[in-house]
């Protein structure tokens, strides 16, 4: 009877051993949790709903399978071949509350590293790394792997291809060439999928609190036994229920369309650009409310472009209402709570080349045009309204409007001086006085430069002002004359031929024309000579000294009409006016 006592105590103590054994290994087993966000708990409200394939982040998690590290473990300097894999997570964040938000991650491998088509990472033989020394054409041959086991013949074929919770690979087309296990986390759940050196996972943001929140990525490559993890990355994204939007302003003859100034009595055009990637609101009915600031009133558009003028200097606050009524399904008409915010969240802005995209997760809440709020229409459906605001202040001073060539004219120049051909641009303007003007001389398609000249100008009076440019050679060219101050700019183009008796040839054909004429002159001359000598009575008569005399008087007018030039010397022609 003691002997069975003996026994059965024994056996309970072994039981209780066995128990408390199980409950240790328990409380000490990893999970997710602690592996992904390294033991932080999250802050944030967790009022949303699970999200659509993602898992609780409470699971245990397959230590032996997949090793985890904390940050600054040395192991993280051999987990790869040849140096350290970057991650990079990006995201198509700020999202309207209901649409979807994308997070992309790439991996960028180290120098002369890259995957070739069948998944393999290799090296480059045109990297132009003298240090490296290529031993062998891969950095990893996963190929090789495949076909040594044969995948349908390894004994762990079953136990390798799991995640760290331990649910299989899925079997999709090329399943086993896709060497990279990706953990994504965030709102206390994890995703996890297989791909190769990049890897893209959406998120419906229906459920998911307002405000600001983490997506973290840990990245896993493929071992024989083991995975061994290579990179992490996190990445902000915001979820709002305004509708992320900003404009672009543009004006013709504005200088520099960043500074927000802008010319009086010159149409600005407003481009609005809703951030909607996803393509939520394409199914609503979106309408614009305008405000200029200027006292012109408020202007309701169905366009996302409108031009405005502006006719008196100053600065001006603009403001921007977006309105889109989007149809959704028809819901019971019990109350529905507001959507909840993180905690202790502050409201994000995000500013992107000086156009502010306003992400305020709770700004419609107080208001009785609330995301949240659902109306029946006629038709017996139901809509929601989502709102977006934008607002900026632009200052309006006068620039220059307009810019014209009234007129081109040819220098004209002595042969001593026709080594280029020179042209005179008249040029006029609207608005206020230029201070600098550039030439931009072009082929005759406009689309080659092949001079630029800019001078600064001084114009006190009237837009009225004579730029003279030399050409060296004969053509066709495309002449851009730019007018500018602090502000603005204008520009006027045209079309010039300058021809082959303009140049410098000109004076080569006016120098063999004259020579040509000498020879004519000379050859008249003799033969007149011959004819006379011919001819003449050896006997002086009375009639010599007339024929004389006529024949000086011819051969003087001939010269007169021949060389001219030498009526130069003439001081009647002293009050010619002088061509500049």
């Amino acid at each position: 009877m003691l002997t069975n006592t003996m026994k059965g105590l024994c056996c309970l103590v072994f039981l209780g051993f066995l128990l408390l054994n199980e409950g240790v290994l328990y409380t000490t087993a990893k999970q997710f949790r602690d592996v992904l966000s390294h033991g932080k708990t999250s802050s944030h409200v967790r009022y949303h709903k699970k999200l659509h394939g993602w898992s609780p982040d409470q699971n245990n998690w397959n230590e032996k399978r997949y090793p985890s590290w904390e940050e600054g473990d040395p192991r993280w300097n051999d987990c790869w071949r040849g140096g350290r894999v970057v991650a990079r997570l990006t995201t198509d964040s700020p999202a309207l509350v209901g649409s979807n938000v994308s997070f992309a991650v790439i991996l960028e491998f180290p120098s002369c590293q890259k995957e070739d088509n069948d998944s393999n990472i290799i090296y480059d033989r045109n990297c132009k790394n003298d240090s490296t020394d290529f031993l062998d054409d891969y950095v990893y041959n996963w190929t090789k792997w495949i076909d040594d086991c044969g995948w349908e013949n390894c004994t762990s074929n079953n136990t390798h291809h799991v995640f760290p919770d331990g649910r299989p690979f899925p079997h999709h087309p090329g399943w086993r060439r896709r060497n990279f296990v990706y953990l994504f986390h965030t709102l206390g759940q994890y995703y996890q999928k297989t791909a190769g050196s990049s890897a893209t996972v959406f998120i419906n943001t229906t459920n998911i609190a307002l405000g600001k929140h983490l997506m973290e990525v840990l990245v896993y490559r493929r071992g024989h036994r083991t995975y061994v993890p290579v990179a992490t990355a996190s990445a902000p994204y915001v979820v709002t229920d305004q509708i992320p939007l900003f404009v672009n302003l543009s004006q013709k003859n504005d200088r520099n369309i960043s500074d927000f100034i802008f010319i009086k009595d010159s149409p600005i055009i407003f481009d609005v650009k809703i951030h909607d990637p996803s393509h939520y609101l394409n199914n609503s009915a979106i309408t614009y409310k305008w405000n200029y600031g200027d006292g012109s009133g408020l202007f309701v558009s169905n366009s996302p472009i409108i031009t405005h003028t502006y006719t008196l200097e100053g600065n001006f606050t603009f403001n921007l209402t977006v309105q889109a009524i989007k149809p959704v399904p028809c819901k019971p008409t019990t109350p529905t709570p507001p959507y909840p915010t993180s905690s202790g969240t502050k409201t994000p802005t995000t500013t992107t080349n000086n156009t502010a995209i306003t992400t305020n997760p709770s700004a419609n809440l107080a208001s009785p045009t609330s995301a949240s709020v659902m109306e029946y229409t006629p038709d017996g459906g139901c809509h929601i309204y989502r709102y977006g605001h934008y607002k900026a202040v632009i200052s309006i001073l006068e620039g220059i409007l307009e810019v014209n060539i009234i007129q081109m004219t040819s220098v004209l120049m002595s042969v001593a001086q026709a080594t280029n051909t020179l042209v005179d641009f008249v040029v006029s303007c609207q608005g206020s006085l230029p201070t600098k003007a550039c030439t931009t001389v072009s082929d005759p398609t406009c689309q080659v430069p092949q001079n630029m000249v800019c001078e600064s100008v001084e114009i006190t009076d009237e837009c009225l002002l004579t730029i003279r440019r030399a050409f060296n050679e004969p053509g066709t060219y495309c002449v851009n004359i730019t007018l500018g101050d602090d502000t603005s700019q204008a520009l006027a183009s045209t079309l010039i031929s300058v021809n082959e008796g303009s140049s410098s040839r000109t004076a080569q054909g006016v120098l063999i024309s004259f020579g040509f004429l000498v020879v004519f002159v000379v050859i008249v001359t003799f033969l007149l000579y011959k004819k006379y000598k011919k001819y003449k009575p050896i006997e002086r008569s009375t009639g010599q000294a007339v024929n004389r005399e006529v024949l000086s008087v011819y051969f003087s007018n001939f010269k007169a009409v021949l060389f001219g030039g030498s009526n130069e010397r003439d001081p009647l022609l002293k009050s010619k006016p002088r061509i500049v």
